[in-house]
C-alpha cells in the first residue's frame, strides 16, 4: 500500500511538472511575441506601438503600417511556422526512430524546395506566394507540396528496405544531393531575373507574409498541426515498435498516411511562405525532450510546439538586431540555434 501511495505521488508530481512547463513556455511565447512587435529594424517608442495596436491616430503616420502591416504579420507568422516546423521533426523522429530526422536533414525541405524552383524559375521569377496574387499562392503551395510529398514517399518506401536508422538516414542526404543538383540545373537555365528571386526567397524569411495571405497560411498550418495532435497516442505505441503498435489495433499504414499528409502539408506550407528553414524541426523536439526527461507525446507535442514558437519568434528578433543597417537572413540565425543542439544530441549518442 505504501509503494502504491509513493507511486501515486510520484505521477502528481510528474504531472504538475509537466504542467508547469507548458504555462512556463506559453508565457515566454507571449514575452517574445510581444518584444517583436516593439523592436524591429526601425526606432519606434513604446507609446507609437500600443498605439498602433489599440487602434489610435499615431503621432506618426507610418508607425501604424510598420505595426499593423510588417510586425504583427511577421511575428504570427513565426510563431505558426515555429510551432509547425516543431511538430515535422517530432514526428519523423518519432516514426523513423532516428534522433537526427528532420525535414531538413532528410530532404524533405529540398523536396519542396524543387516544387518552388519548378514554377518560379519556369516563370521568370514573377510567381512567388511572398508577392500574393492567388495563382502564384496556389502554384508554390501546390509545387511545394508535391516536393515534400514526394521525398516523404520515398523515404518511406527506403524505410521498409532499409533496417539501419543511418542507412536511411544517409538515403535522405543523398536525395537532398539529387534535388540540389536538379536546383542547380534550372538556376543554370533560368532569367537572371529568376535566378536573383530564388536566392532571395531561399534565404529564408518570416517577413514575407502579407495579413491578407496569413488567413491561408492558418488555415493550412493549422490544418496540419491539428493532425499531428491527433497522432499523439499512435505515435506513443510507435516508440516500442510497429509490431506493438500492431498489437494494440493500431492501424500503422494509415497512421502512416496521415503523418505523410501532416508532414508534407507543414514543410511545404512553411517552404512556400518562408523558404527554407534549416534545423528548427530538428533541434526542437530535442530541446523538449530535455526539458521533460521523458518521450511522452501528450506532453511533448504540445511542448514542443510551444518551444518552436518561442525559438521562431526569438530568431526572428536577432534578425533584426542590427537594426538601421540591415536584417539577417533567417536561413543564417536558425544554424547558429541548431547546430548546438545536434552536437549535442551526437554526444548523448555516443555516451
Amino acid at each position: 500500500m505504501r509503494q502504491n501511495w509513493n507511486c501515486n505521488e510520484r505521477v502528481e508530481a510528474s504531472m504538475v511538472r509537466e504542467k508547469s512547463c507548458l504555462v512556463l513556455f506559453a508565457f515566454l511565447v507571449l514575452v517574445l511575441f510581444a518584444l517583436n512587435l516593439f523592436f524591429g529594424s526601425v526606432d519606434m517608442p513604446a507609446m507609437q506601438v500600443v498605439d498602433a495596436l489599440l487602434g489610435r491616430e499615431p503621432e506618426v503616420s507610418s508607425s501604424y503600417f510598420i505595426v499593423m502591416e510588417s510586425r504583427l504579420p511577421q511575428a504570427l507568422t513565426a510563431l505558426l511556422c515555429g510551432a509547425a516546423l516543431a511538430a515535422c521533426g517530432l514526428m519523423l523522429q518519432t516514426v523513423f526512430r532516428n534522433p537526427l530526422a528532420g525535414p531538413s536533414i532528410l530532404g524533405i525541405d529540398s523536396g519542396a524546395s524543387l516544387g518552388v524552383a519548378l514554377v518560379m524559375l519556369l516563370s521568370g521569377g514573377n510567381m512567388v506566394a511572398s508577392s500574393w496574387g492567388l495563382g502564384g499562392f496556389l502554384a508554390t503551395t501546390a509545387a511545394a507540396f508535391a516536393g515534400a510529398m514526394g521525398v516523404m514517399a520515398l523515404l518511406l518506401f527506403f524505410s521498409t528496405l532499409l533496417k539501419s536508422d543511418v542507412m536511411l538516414l544517409i538515403t535522405g542526404v543523398m536525395i537532398s544531393y539529387a534535388v540540389s543538383s536538379v536546383i542547380s540545373l534550372l538556376n543554370f537555365f533560368a532569367t537572371a531575373e529568376g535566378v536573383h528571386s530564388y536566392m532571395v526567397w531561399g534565404m529564408g524569411s518570416f517577413g514575407g507574409v502579407s495579413m491578407g495571405q496569413l488567413f491561408w497560411l492558418s488555415i493550412s498550418l493549422g490544418m496540419g498541426i491539428l493532425i499531428a495532435i491527433s497522432l499523439v497516442k499512435p505515435l506513443n505505441a510507435l516508440l516500442l515498435g510497429y509490431n506493438y503498435a500492431k498489437n494494440l489495433g493500431i492501424n500503422v499504414n494509415r497512421v502512416r498516411m496521415l503523418l505523410l499528409l501532416a508532414t508534407g502539408l507543414l514543410s511545404a506550407t512553411v517552404t512556400a511562405f518562408c523558404g527554407p528553414i534549416s534545423f528548427l524541426g530538428l533541434a526542437v523536439p530535442h530541446v523538449a525532450r530535455f526539458i521533460l526527461h521523458k518521450a511522452d507525446h501528450r506532453f511533448l507535442m504540445p511542448l514542443s510546439l510551444l518551444v518552436g514558437s518561442a525559438v521562431a519568434l526569438l530568431c526572428n528578433l536577432l534578425c533584426v538586431l542590427p537594426g538601421d543597417r540591415g536584417i539577417i537572413p533567417l536561413g543564417i540565425v536558425t544554424p547558429l540555434l541548431g547546430v548546438p543542439v545536434v552536437f549535442l544530441v551526437l554526444l548523448r549518442g555516443r555516451r
